[in-house]
């Protein structure tokens, strides 16, 4: 009888790779931990390899070669700068607004050192951290009282629990909606502890129909509005202006209070994009307390803003919810920061990344596209390019059925899918995310910057090398 060898006694023990001087480069780079981790990761896929295919078991050179880049791109953190090259401005999982550069100037001040952030310096006693942000949102929105917390969501939320818990909030069916991560309002609602009363149709909620649910229901605390910021429904529709439901709260002394979501602080029709109500409009139509978020179409850091009378205001901020929801001093600094510069609604359009890019015109778009695509076929002359129309979008909730007009590059490398391509562009340093459409690799300049060109373009030929720099190899 022939004995087979065991293949897998081939396999180096973990001690024995970490001596291989292809890790040396490591040393005071990456902790012995994760060298570990990352040889008994690769020795375990080997053996797996070699129960599938009984191959011969790879060199201990080669084991080293591929310890050595899961080690480097495991010792990168998760939390990176990418280059968004999707069209989609308000990218939720790209981070939503890029912040202006005031804000991230703010920011790094504020981060390199201690700060004043329950510190009076006028008078030396303890201060409230938000006071810098809701000073400058009582200024440009005329609101007589504002509260800071962690995201929208967390506003609405707190607002519910401190005005409503244990009674009655009307809201239309039409507005009962997903606000994303299957963050719904109904559940919004249980969790606050108010009661949720619904009234109307999906398409259709009249004046009348908050009336009778009014006169009806005992215990009601308050009307609640949703704006459509992530959804609309269109046709055979009917729906009570805000000034209606406000004259209506009044009369029958119950609180109003309007969930805006997107957060514009400005007029967007000056930017060539469809209207959108503002916070200080909803305020002088009528709301009690009005809430959105700070990083979407207002363009600064994540954070939930409340805005209002200085009554229900009051109540909030005593609220116990209030301290577990509030903003952290990045989150503060940054919004401090980007609230002056809508007090010239010009700059604001100029300087927030956010409504820079809604704004900008096709012109500028396609000159841009052309760039990146005169970059791309020098680097790469065999390489296809081609500039093509794009749709961009706002994103992040925002804008619902708004297409923007734009231009983006489609990009064919040879030997490369699409997907490969794709994958490989999301590895470099900085990472490349794009999409695919019709088949091939698409960049989408209305999300990126003149000075991102020529970085994309480094980036793209570091990670189109073989293996692909600082790719994680697959499992």
């Amino acid at each position: 009888m022939v004995v087979k060898p065991d293949r897998r006694r081939a396999l180096p023990s973990v001690e024995i790779l970490l001596r291989e001087p292809a890790l040396a480069p490591l040393a005071g780079l990456v902790s012995r931990a994760l060298l570990v981790e990352s040889a008994r990761v690769e020795l375990s896929r080997a053996r797996e390899a070699l129960r599938a295919r009984a191959s011969a078991a790879p060199a201990a050179g080669e084991l080293a070669e591929r310890i050595v880049r899961r080690a480097r791109a495991e010792a990168r953190p998760r939390l990176r700068r990418v280059l968004n090259a999707t069209g989609i401005v308000l990218h939720t999982n790209l981070g939503r607004a890029p912040l202006a550069r005031p804000a991230v100037e703010a920011l790094a001040e504020v981060a390199r050192g201690y700060s004043s952030l329950e510190l009076d310096l006028s008078t030396g006693r303890r201060g409230s951290r938000g006071d810098g942000v809701e000073t400058w949102l009582r200024r440009l929105t005329g609101a007589p009282a504002a509260a800071v917390v962690n995201n929208g969501a967390a506003a609405i939320f707190l607002a519910l629990s401190a005005l409503a818990g244990g009674r009655g909030v009307l809201v239309s069916r039409g507005e009962l909606v997903e606000i994303g991560g299957s963050f719904r309002v109904p559940e919004i609602l249980e969790k606050s502890g108010a009661r949720l009363i619904e009234v109307g149709t999906t398409n259709r909620t009249h004046l009348r129909d908050y009336e009778r649910a009014l006169t009806r229901e005992k215990g009601v605390a308050a009307i609640l509005r949703v704006h459509p910021s992530n959804f609309r429904i269109a046709g055979f529709t009917a729906r009570p202006e805000l000034s209606e439901l406000a004259a209506l709260a009044r009369r029958k002394r119950v609180l109003l209070i309007e969930d805006l979501g997107s957060g514009a602080l400005t007029d967007l029709t000056r930017l060539g994009i469809p209207p959108e109500p503002t916070v200080a409009e909803s305020l002088l139509a009528g709301a009690d307390v009005v809430t959105c978020s700070g990083d979407k179409l207002l363009g600064g850091s994540q954070a939930g803003l409340i805005l209002g009378r200085k009554a229900p205001l009051e109540k909030i901020r005593r609220d116990p919810l209030a301290r577990a929801l509030r903003a952290d001093k990045l989150a503060l600094a940054a919004l401090e920061a980007t609230l002056p510069l809508y007090d010239d609604p010009e700059r604001a359009a100029a300087e927030v990344p956010v409504l820079a890019m809604l704004r900008e015109g096709e012109a500028a778009l396609r000159d841009r596209a052309a760039a990146l695509a005169a970059r791309l076929a020098r680097q790469w002359p065999s390489a296809a390019t081609e500039v093509v129309r794009s749709e961009a979008e706002a994103g992040g909730g925002s804008l619902p059925g708004v297409r923007l007009a734009s231009w983006a590059v489609a990009f064919e490398f040879p030997g490369l899918t699409a997907q490969e391509l794709e994958r490989r562009a999301r590895a470099g340093d900085p990472p490349v995310i794009g999409t695919i459409r019709s088949g091939r690799f698409r960049m989408d300049v209305r999300t990126l910057a003149d000075q991102e060109l020529d970085e994309l373009v480094r980036s793209l030929a570091g990670s189109l090398s073989d293996p692909p720099a600082g790719a994680t190899p697959r499992a």
